[in-house]
């Protein structure tokens, strides 16, 4: 895989290509590489890539001997190597003209630069070349630059995939990630769903929402949002404390991305006659709006869970508080609403997990 960087400038060394990015893991492949390279374009440059968390070679070089590794990172098994060899030290010693490391979300971002590309999927030590492109044209602003990456593997399974598409939104900044404070009153919700609607910058994308009630004076929401590039999330974090509603950007926050977004929500006892619903809504600007507007003020949305899956429709999960006296008019609501939907008041996991007793 070829990539140029920027416009062209300067003449070109070798047979068109400034540099070769190659990963390492024991380093037996940028040995080939390298020797091959520098005997027939000595002019070209080869780059070393490795994980930040496996990074054995680079240490190794560092020190002018072979260091090992207490522990590697597993992400990029293909390149998770403790201890490199003896001969490969030698040789990219003397023969690699640089070096980069690049992280988890750097490497989803280019598996998925890849497949735009290419309509190809490669496994996480495939990417790694990708990747270290992308970082070294940004960190040394070249321009008029040809390089090559080499995909060294393939070994995909969708169980990683689906970790890989959530986590390179978040490493291309593409999805900003917040905690929102609202008050805990009736339309503070709808305030705050139309406040993300008059963004500054272009239409942004409700990617994801998660909110229980659980306090009766305050609500804490998590949000996350599409953007054009980095950099954006705290302008937006800005513009929601101007507007009133405490805010934390969450963006570069490990333990939000991995673990905190699957975990909102839990038993509350401040949902009284709440009933919960699995809504299809069709992904239009203006359906969650909709829902919001037919709405009688008297009712209060006690869960909100929502995900955006890539599909024309998003699967939505509401908790309502009805007071038994107004169910009659709720049924109506529903018809009018005409959106599909199952109830799942009496669903057993839902009274396990998250119904108060």
């Amino acid at each position: 895989k070829a990539a140029k960087s920027g416009h062209k400038t300067g003449n070109k060394t070798g047979p068109g290509i400034d540099a070769v990015f190659v990963a390492i893991g024991g380093g037996g492949l940028i040995s080939g590489v390298a020797n091959y390279i520098k005997a027939v374009a000595p002019g070209v440059k080869v780059i070393g890539v490795q994980m930040n968390d496996s990074d054995a070679m680079i240490q190794s070089v560092g020190a002018k001997e072979r260091v090992t590794l207490p522990d590697v990172g597993l992400f990029s098994d293909g390149t998770a190597v403790k201890l490199v060899g003896e001969e490969t030290f030698r040789i990219a010693s003397n023969l690699v003209d640089d070096y980069v490391t690049v992280d988890t979300d750097a490497v989803c971002a280019a598996i998925k630069d890849i497949f735009v590309d290419t309509r190809s999927i490669v496994e996480p030590a495939g990417a790694l070349a990708v990747a270290a492109i992308k970082q070294y044209v940004a960190t040394h602003k070249t321009k008029g630059e040809t390089y090559a990456a080499i995909l060294c593997g393939a070994n995909m399974n969708f169980d990683r995939l689906r970790f890989v598409a959530e986590r390179a939104e978040v490493g291309e900044e593409r999805e900003a990630l917040f905690a929102v404070t609202i008050p805990e009153e009736r339309g503070s919700f709808k305030r705050f769903c139309e406040l993300i609607g008059e963004l500054p910058g272009g239409t942004r994308n409700v990617t994801e929402f998660n909110y229980r009630i659980s306090d009766a004076a305050k609500a804490h929401v998590f949000v996350g949002l599409s953007t054009q590039g980095k950099g954006e999330s705290a302008k937006v974090a800005k513009n929601f404390e101007k507007n009133g509603f405490q805010t934390l950007d969450l963006t570069h926050d490990e333990l939000a991305k991995e673990h905190i977004r699957h975990m909102v929500g839990g038993i509350s006892s401040l949902a009284q006659d709440e009933r919960l619903l699995r809504f299809v809504f069709p992904e239009r600007p203006g359906a969650l709006m909709k829902f919001l507007s037919l709405m009688r003020p008297g009712w209060n949305i006690s869960l909100f869970h929502y995900r955006n899956q890539g599909a024309d429709y998003g699967r939505i999960l509401v908790g309502l508080q009805v007071p038994p006296e107004d169910a009659a008019a709720f049924d109506a609501f529903l018809a009018t609403l005409g959106y599909p939907y199952v109830e799942e008041t009496l669903n057993p996991a839902y009274r396990l997990f998250l119904r108060s007793k």
